[in-house]
């Protein structure tokens, strides 16, 4: 199973559209899963378009997408188990809150968002992920979004782009 991997699209204040790089590096995908800051519902349309979607909402996100969405979730894909959770609130790093939600919690991956700076590492046999921005780079070089293979194993990449139109 092949999954893109988004976060933080803050459309349509940031982006107009879903930039080329992102539409072509998602095609083929079975899944989408974003990482909250949709922002607007509209955009859940723009992804359907290229592959189901699934996901959770972030701190800028209304009423309608957490109702949809909620704020975090554990998924079943295949043979693992996905968190996900934007990263949002309290004193710590994005990465520490999201560790935090799942803690004595049985998860293969969590995917988190908001920092909209793309990491990817093992922590206690977890995949850590956060794909970055493929409409706000803020302090990175470039944009940015993920795919994770689901097999045997999981394998994830970070994939890192120029141009956001």
């Amino acid at each position: 199973m092949r999954i893109g991997i988004v976060s933080d699209t803050h459309m349509f204040g940031r982006a107009k559209q879903l930039p080329q790089a992102l539409i072509a590096g998602l095609q083929g995908v079975d899944q989408i899963l974003h990482a909250g800051d949709w922002v607007d519902t509209e955009v859940v349309g723009l992804f359907e378009r290229i592959a189901p979607i699934d996901g959770i909402a972030g701190n800028n996100d209304g009423t309608d997408i957490i109702e949809r969405f909620g704020r975090c979730k554990v998924l079943q894909m295949g043979n693992y188990r996905i968190g996900m959770v934007h990263g949002d609130g309290g004193r710590k790093s994005t990465l520490e809150q999201a560790l935090d939600v799942f803690n004595g919690m049985s998860v293969d991956v969590i995917i988190f968002g908001h920092s909209h700076t793309p990491y990817q590492d093992m922590h206690n046999g977890i995949l850590l992920f956060n794909p970055g921005s493929p409409t706000d780079k803020r302090r990175q070089s470039q944009y940015s979004y993920g795919i994770i293979h689901l097999g045997k194993t999981i394998e994830a990449e970070i994939f890192y782009y120029n141009d956001k139109s």
